[in-house]
């Protein structure tokens, strides 16, 4: 879906009729159904009368647990914190100050943000093969989970809340969806949540055993750059026409169509920077589609974004991408999904706790959302139960670490092995190599132990080989370990690659 027709989409959503306006506003962040992330102090924050003095309780099953106080400044902002919890449910939370706020059935566990583009938006609804969403939907009975989606909404400037909204659906029945509001997973809430996250959380709920809360912040068709701050795009000089372009709308606002959602910023100003305050335990990130034409500025594009984040949320909190699935992109033998791979790949190598679920495996060459969508959730909570939970697990597929070269042959190393490379239905497909002209020739792979050595006959000398570089490989790729994870596509070289192009003015 095009962000045009999707921004279309958007100018239908109804404003749910706001509510006699109270003295205390707590941040639409808080309603019944959430949860809180545990281990770490609990925020709570809002508005109120200049001046208001603001008592804000956490009781459980109708015992207090902590009480914290504030003053309204003079604009009218307070902000408590109460002491760090663990995981639970049962808990109530009170504000109350000429008024009180109460929200119901509010659980302490693990928070997740899940953003990106499209395939990370795509609902389980859209599953139609087989009927599959239909019946995982019929089965997601998980009280302990909550699913929350931000409304989607661009901004020029950083928002501090949101609006809570509501859009009529017609599939089955007709009901109401609700966008901005935490809601307990059922059969009817989960149909029109993320796939991709509902399939992490339902996995990661059922490893940790405690209440999981996951926040959906995505948009279709968008690029990384929308979803990074100002002040990012502006401390990295070859990014910096990026913040330029987002300056200049700021200071040209459309007059009457809507708000581009690809315009560099907007989106983490409208539905990033609102929840910063709001502690969480990680992110999963499904994009990279709209950014393959410029897949080698992503090497860069994509760390910074990892970065601002974690410098606003205030810690390095596991981030966990998905590689990009394959797919034709005009031309199944083109290069710039593999180049944007790459760039994915490269992000867990520069930076700490970053992740990559690798699905080689489930593309579709003429379809840009494949409808596997269940693989890509697992893979997530694999490498969560790793990076974020510290659990001794094999999380990844075989990832490249050096080769050596020897003539005719390359010996090539892995990490991640686990117990043991496979060929996966067959022998190993998908390897080039090429001589010092840098003309890549098909080449022949077999696993020797935890190695894998290529060979060519059309190459007197390898001096580099690469796996699935290509956007849509033929057959599919098959370098496993015995653990089922897929390898990822790599490179040895570092030539120059098709997106590299000239620095951008």
């Amino acid at each position: 879906m095009t962000p045009r027709r999707l921004f279309l989409w958007v100018l239908v959503w109804v404003w749910l009729a706001p509510p006699l306006r109270a003295e205390v506003e707590p941040h639409p962040i808080f309603s019944d159904h959430m949860v809180l992330q545990q281990g770490t102090p609990l925020r709570v924050w809002g508005k109120a009368k200049p001046g208001e003095k603001i008592t804000v309780r956490l009781e459980r099953e109708g015992q207090p647990v902590a009480t914290a106080m504030a003053t309204a400044d003079d604009k009218g902002r307070w902000s408590v914190e109460l002491p760090a919890q663990k995981a639970g449910t049962g808990f109530t939370l009170t504000v109350q100050g000429q008024n009180t706020v109460t929200f119901k059935n509010v659980a302490v566990g693990e928070v997740w943000i899940c953003s990106g583009q499209s395939n990370m938006q795509w609902e389980l609804w859209r599953l139609t093969r087989n009927d599959q969403g239909k019946k995982v939907a019929a089965q997601a009975k998980h009280p302990n989970i909550r699913l929350f989606t931000m409304p989607r909404r661009p901004a020029l400037t950083p928002q501090e809340d949101f609006p809570v909204l509501k859009i009529k659906m017609q599939r089955d029945k007709e009901y109401d969806v609700v966008f901005g509001q935490w809601q307990e997973c059922t059969p009817e809430t989960a149909y029109e949540f993320s796939a991709v996250a509902y399939f992490f959380g339902r996995d990661l709920e059922k490893a940790l055993n405690v209440p999981i809360g996951l926040i959906a912040t995505n948009w279709g068709g968008t690029v990384c750059e929308a979803w990074t701050s100002l002040e990012a795009l502006e401390s990295v000089p070859d990014l910096k026409y990026l913040a330029d372009r987002a300056r200049q709308a700021q200071q040209s606002p459309p007059q009457k169509k809507g708000l581009n959602p690809n315009i560099p910023t907007v989106l983490f100003n409208g539905m990033i920077h609102p929840l910063l305050k709001f502690p969480i335990r990680g992110a999963i990130w499904y994009q990279g589609e709209s950014n393959a034409p410029r897949a080698y500025e992503y090497r860069t594009l994509y760390p910074t974004m990892i970065q601002d984040w974690r410098k606003r949320w205030g810690h390095d909190f596991a981030f966990l991408g998905v590689q990009l699935a394959p797919y034709w992109d005009g031309n199944s033998e083109g290069v710039r999904y593999a180049e944007l791979r790459d760039a994915q790949l490269h992000a867990t190598r520069v930076l700490p706790k970053v992740g990559l679920a690798v699905i080689t495996d489930v593309g579709e060459e003429k379809d840009i959302h494949p409808q596997q969508k269940e693989p890509v959730g697992a893979r997530l909570a694999l490498a969560a139960r790793a990076l974020a939970y510290g659990e001794k697990i094999v999380y990844s597929g075989p990832i490249f670490r050096e080769a050596k070269f020897d003539g005719k042959k390359a010996i090539l190393s892995f990490d991640h092995v686990g117990s043991g490379l496979v060929a996966k239905d067959g022998p190993l497909v998908g390897f080039t190599a090429c001589g010092t002209d840098q003309v890549f020739k098909p080449a022949q792979a077999v696993i020797e132990g935890d190695k894998v050595v290529v060979t060519c006959d059309e190459v007197d000398r390898i001096v580099a080989v690469r796996y699935g570089w290509v956007n849509f490989a033929k057959p599919t790729l098959n370098l496993f370990n015995k653990e089922g994870l897929p390898a990822s596509p790599f490179r040895t070289d570092d030539f120059p690659l098709t997106t590299q192009g000239k620095p951008k003015k």
